[in-house]
């Protein structure tokens, strides 16, 4: 979910009291950035529900911010010049975090790209044409340019109808759930090599990323000492949105060993606008959010100076995480380094 993204669904209902629930593990985003600024006046914040927070052991746990990057910025390909079908000779892949493209790269197809979303930024994708408008809405006309043999799309793209609209020009679409996981990574893979025939290379970075999943999985500290904690959407010092039940950053906290905080505190919606007194009150050990949402209120340093976070145990101890924004939700190829990098930095 990226700087230009839309603020995710949901992210403007009021905290409501609930009972404690698991935390599921999909994605959900929508709603338009603009939108949610126009509504942000008439928002209201309630209590948390914190009464099934309990203090966990914070003895593992690694103070001090940091920022979390992965080993290489593009991704890896698994094979050069892979086997393909001819409709991969020129592919276009367009969604919302970018999983897409960077998926066709590491499958080693990226000479064949033509047309990608403004989400996905890795360098090696530098010079390709980008084919969405701000809001990743979909440009028809910006796709048709490239002539595209696929396209690769997120069955959420807007504006709605432009995808029939690509079809109607004889097109081959391929749509994908809008919602990640960790554990709905492998299938995901296995999915876009399917839809460019690249069978053999999807079988070699299903296995690739399952086995970095499965390593980071194994290195975490046992116990954890199930910290809680808290994935803020921060977009400026007035607009900081708690993840909860369906924003995918729920199911990374589970991998990572923690407990969710807005699960954990009973939210219905994927992200809740939260106020001073709610974040406090919740008052997660290890506080996560991207790269770029921190920038807009001055780094690291400015997320703990928020009064939100600075009377939270994780602002106390400096435990913030920041990771870009087009990697630590995108539950594509590099999920399981993702995982491995944050355990690095939350733990000792």
């Amino acid at each position: 979910m990226c700087l230009h993204t839309p603020v995710p669904k949901g992210s403007l209902v009021p905290l409501t009291r609930r009972p404690q629930r698991r935390a599921s593990t999909t994605i959900a985003l929508a709603a338009s950035l603009v939108v949610c600024l126009l509504a942000v006046a008439g928002c209201t914040t309630e209590p948390l529900d914190v009464g099934a927070l309990t203090d966990p052991s914070t003895a593992q746990l690694r103070d001090g911010a940091r920022i979390a990057t992965l080993p290489s910025r593009d991704p890896v390909p698994v094979e050069h010049d892979p086997a393909a079908s001819s409709t991969a000779s020129r592919i276009v892949a367009i969604d919302r975090n970018g999983t897409l493209g960077a998926t066709v790269y590491a499958l080693g197809l990226g000479p064949n790209v033509v047309g990608l979303s403004g989400s996905t930024t890795f360098p090696a994708a530098a010079g390709v044409p980008r084919v969405t408008d701000p809001g990743h809405a979909v440009n028809v006309e910006k796709v048709l340019a490239q002539r595209p043999t696929i396209v690769l799309a997120g069955a959420d793209s807007t504006p709605s109808g432009s995808l029939g609209q690509l079809r109607s020009a004889g097109i081959e679409v391929v749509e994908f759930t809008g919602e990640r996981s960790v554990a709905g990574t492998p299938e995901l893979l296995r999915r876009v090599a399917e839809a460019l025939g690249a069978r053999q290379a999807g079988e070699k970075l299903v296995q690739r990323t399952q086995a970095q999943i499965d390593a980071a999985r194994s290195s975490l500290p046992d116990p954890t000492g199930d910290p809680t904690m808290a994935f803020l959407y921060i977009r400026g010092d007035r607009l900081i949105l708690l993840a909860g039940p369906g924003s995918g950053a729920d199911d990374l906290i589970v991998n990572l060993g923690g407990r969710d905080a807005g699960t954990e505190a009973g939210l219905s919606a994927s992200f809740t606008m939260v106020s001073t007194e709610s974040l406090m009150r919740v008052d997660p050990d290890v506080i996560l959010v991207m790269t770029q949402g921190a920038e807009t209120v001055g780094g690291l340093d400015g997320v703990a100076q928020l009064p939100a976070v600075a009377g939270t145990s994780a602002g106390r101890a400096g435990r913030i995480i920041a990771m870009d924004e087009t990697e630590v939700l995108a539950f594509g190829p590099d999920t399981g380094l993702v995982l491995g990098t944050l355990r690095e930095a939350i733990y000792r």
